[in-house]
């Protein structure tokens, strides 16, 4: 077992938890697309708050029906703190730049996410400094930017650019709060956090003045509909297991292959030509991903050791 292992016993890397991560990619992949399509009827804020309150609404629903306890003190402080960040600001933020930036520069600024979790997992004394894991932030950054990088615009305002960069902290340092304080069940937490951030949505839907309709055409209905069942339960709870079992930088791989993913995904959907350049970017973000987060690390001292993923 690597350093990190040793530390932390619930890392491990196990069938169970690479199946749930693949999983994970590719429906975060697949949310890219059907919010394209909820977006072009719903406002972004208020989109993203109806999307939550039916996620919450049916984690409440599974809880109830279990009779699953609820957490108490800094249990509960983190669960509520993990959702402020990581569904609240964050999605305030995105939604928000998603409707200024085009796809390909906002996947180039969220390809940071690895880079800032790593860093925030570092000065919070949670990991310790790895340049592998620095090596392979970059090494999958690179592979964002060459695959992706054409279609960025000569002129892009300030203003988005910092949104998207503070949704991929806020991202970052939710998975930092999920570590630091004590867990809960993950359906618990997930309804807690989920919660959060939905009162946080509506509150910014209602300051920022927008008209709140519900979704009107059957293409709508069904991008809503997958986004909460498929995107956000399925997906969020996905996030949890692994997060409770990697490093918090580890499991923030997944937000660079949901680019990738969202590609294949909307290759197939949607008959968008995949470029020679893509592909060379996404074998360069796969190899990031491994050598930061999959691979085997090699002590001196140790000699071989298990794999490491975070």
């Amino acid at each position: 077992m690597s350093n990190l292992s040793q530390q932390d016993p619930s890392i491990r890397l196990d069938r169970a938890s690479l199946s749930a991560f693949v999983l994970m990619v590719l429906i975060g992949g697949s949310n890219a697309v059907a919010v394209r399509f909820s977006n072009l009827e719903l406002p972004p804020f208020w989109g993203a708050a109806t999307r939550f309150v039916a996620t919450a609404l049916i984690f409440w629903l599974v809880i109830f029906s279990r009779r699953l306890p609820l957490p108490k003190g800094r249990a509960l402080i983190g669960a509520l703190l993990f959702g402020f960040l990581s569904v609240g600001a964050s999605y305030a933020f995105l939604y928000w730049a998603l409707v200024h930036v085009q796809a390909g520069l906002s996947m180039v600024i969220l390809a940071l996410g690895p880079l800032l979790t790593f860093f925030f997992a570092w000065a919070h004394g949670l990991e310790a400094f790895r340049w592998r894991g620095l090596l392979g932030s970059l090494l999958a950054f690179g592979g964002i930017f060459i695959g992706v990088g054409g279609e960025i615009g000569t002129t892009v305002a300030v203003t988005p650019l910092l949104a998207l960069l503070a949704g991929a902290a806020c991202i970052a340092e939710g998975s930092i709060v999920f570590k630091l304080f004590p867990k809960s069940e993950p359906l618990v937490t997930n309804a807690l956090a989920v919660s959060t951030g939905a009162l946080v949505l509506v509150v910014v839907s209602v300051m920022a003045g927008e008209p709140r309709p519900l979704p009107a055409t059957p293409t709508t209905w069904a991008a809503f509909l997958y986004l909460v069942f498929i995107g956000s339960v399925v997906l969020f709870y996905l996030y949890l297991y692994v997060l409770d079992r990697w490093t918090a930088s580890g499991t923030s791989y997944a937000f660079l292959l949901f680019p990738v993913s969202a590609v294949v995904v909307g290759a197939w959907l949607a008959g968008e030509v995949v470029s020679p350049r893509f592909l060379l970017g996404g074998l360069l973000v796969l190899l990031g991903v491994w050598v930061g987060a999959l691979a085997p690390e090699k002590s001196g001292r140790q000699g071989v050791t298990g794999g490491d993923v975070g």
